[in-house]
């Protein structure tokens, strides 16, 4: 069995033109095209790739964006102000704070302080409360990327047993949620690093999401023929044969496992790309919600 590859890459093109079709429209109806705020502490180079990434996706989907950069010494008062200053600006629909801060204990002091209506990341307790009830809300952009994905690969999700190894609350815990949901109606199992032998339940699977930070976590052995694997890890390892001296890898020993599963993610270029698409559709959204509040 050859696995058939899921292209993340792909159908996030298809979907960001969609949604730059979408800003369009608002941008003709009410005179101001959706707008992204974003807050970056610090000068790390993967924060600031990431930004700049999500920054050149704004512009080409028709999103200003406009960037508040604080020194990686900033105060936890210095950053709490330029959300402040965020949550005010009426053309800024959409707010996200790069994570990791530099400070990891300020994290959870600074996204509270996001408006909720702000709030694309998803992060936001008010919105992670109106996910766990069902209720509309703004959904983490990588598991809604993650269904999304699924959804237009046509693979059948109700009924469909999953097992999510990893429980973050970027990640995996809102995953489960979101895959239990009336509407997608999977079964969920949510492994992490205190479930005893992890391949006991990814063996039962009709799809396994791994999002556990290492690579190698899924192995051949612990899949069954015909499952689904959806890999949500990007890790550096060394390579000596790259000019940078190492190469991205996901969480799935990916040759072996795509020789016996149906369907799997390729990384880089798989689940990754939809996470930056899906943060595009929650600005657009947040900039109708607020601009078109429901009677």
């Amino acid at each position: 069995m050859s696995a058939r590859i899921l292209d993340g890459k792909s159908l996030a093109a298809d979907i960001r033109r969609e949604i730059a079709d979408d800003a369009a429209k608002l941008h003709a109806a009410t005179g101001l095209a959706p707008g992204l705020g974003v807050v970056l502490v610090g000068d790390h180079p993967a924060s600031r790739s990431y930004v700049t990434a999500k920054e050149k996706a704004c512009a080409a989907a028709g999103i200003r964006s406009r960037e508040l950069t604080l020194p990686a010494h900033a105060s936890r008062q210095d950053i709490l102000a330029a959300v402040r200053d965020l949550n005010q600006d009426a053309t800024c629909d959409g707010i996200l704070v790069q994570l990791p801060l530099p400070d990891a204990a300020s994290e959870r002091e600074v996204i509270e302080a996001i408006d909720p209506a702000k709030d694309v990341d998803g992060f936001h307790p008010v919105n992670v409360g109106k996910l766990v009830l069902g209720l509309p809300t703004f959904v983490p952009c990588t598991p809604q990327g993650i269904v999304e994905l699924l959804r237009r690969a046509a693979i059948p999700l109700a009924g469909a047993h999953v097992v999510v190894i990893g429980r973050s609350s970027i990640v995996g815990r809102p995953l489960s949620i979101l895959l239990s949901q009336k509407g997608v109606d999977a079964t969920v199992t949510l492994c992490h690093t205190r479930t005893p032998d992890v391949a006991r339940f990814t063996q039962q699977a009709d799809i396994v999401i791994v999002a556990a930070g290492r690579p190698n976590t899924l192995r051949a052995e612990m899949i069954r023929p015909g499952a689904v694997v959806v890999d949500v890890g990007v890790n550096r390892v060394p390579d000596s044969t790259r000019a940078t001296g190492y190469r991205l890898v996901g969480d799935v020993d990916f040759e072996p496992v795509a020789a016996k599963a149906a369907a799997i993610t390729p990384v880089p270029g798989g689940v990754g790309p939809l996470t930056i698409a899906m943060l595009l559709r929650n600005t657009v959204e947040a900039a109708r919600r607020q601009r078109h509040p429901p009677a």
